[in-house]
């Protein structure tokens, strides 16, 4: 990995400051995870038994993004990105997947949920959560894939230490 160039969340901020921080930084975090990687190395299942891999993990936040940006506030009906039908496994199936594109569609996926939430006038903005049946604030959202990103960088650094040794972040 380079150096570390995420950028660093505010010591002090108000409350839609710090969550947008702090997901742009998990984001970066992900994406760091990647960085230098060959696709091969990319898809590679580092930490057998499980057949996660950050290839994987790219092509899946990409869904989530989609699934609670997207979906809850813009298109309810909007199609999942690897899959026809809304199923957050597809996107762990890389055997035909390559970096340029999970990439490009992760990145589309965090342009389109950063341009929402720029867009609402408040965290309390309502949206509806097209598989719970409920509606849900943007605020609710913003913790949740945070919590996402946290749980799933947590995978990326077994995984990249797995593919080449290298640890930290």
């Amino acid at each position: 990995m380079t150096a570390d160039s995420r950028p660093e969340p505010p010591h002090f901020g108000d409350e839609r400051e710090t969550l947008r921080a702090f997901l742009d930084y998990q984001r970066a975090t992900l994406a760091m995870k990647c960085e230098g990687l060959t696709d091969e190395e990319l898809r590679q299942r580092s930490m057998p038994p499980s057949t996660l891999t950050l290839l994987g993990l790219v092509r899946h936040m990409a869904e989530v993004e989609r699934a609670w940006f997207r979906r809850v506030f813009e298109d309810n009906e909007a199609p999942m990105v690897w899959s026809p039908t809304i199923d957050f496994q597809a996107a762990y199936d890389v055997s035909e997947a390559t970096g340029a594109e999970a990439f490009a569609a992760w990145e589309a996926e965090v342009e389109t949920s950063r341009r929402i939430e720029r867009a609402a006038d408040s965290l309390d903005l309502a949206g509806h959560q097209p598989r719970w049946g409920e509606e849900v604030s943007l605020r609710m959202v913003l913790v949740h894939v945070l919590l996402e990103y946290g749980r799933h960088n947590g995978h990326a650094d077994f995984l990249r230490e797995g593919v080449d040794g290298v640890v930290g972040a």
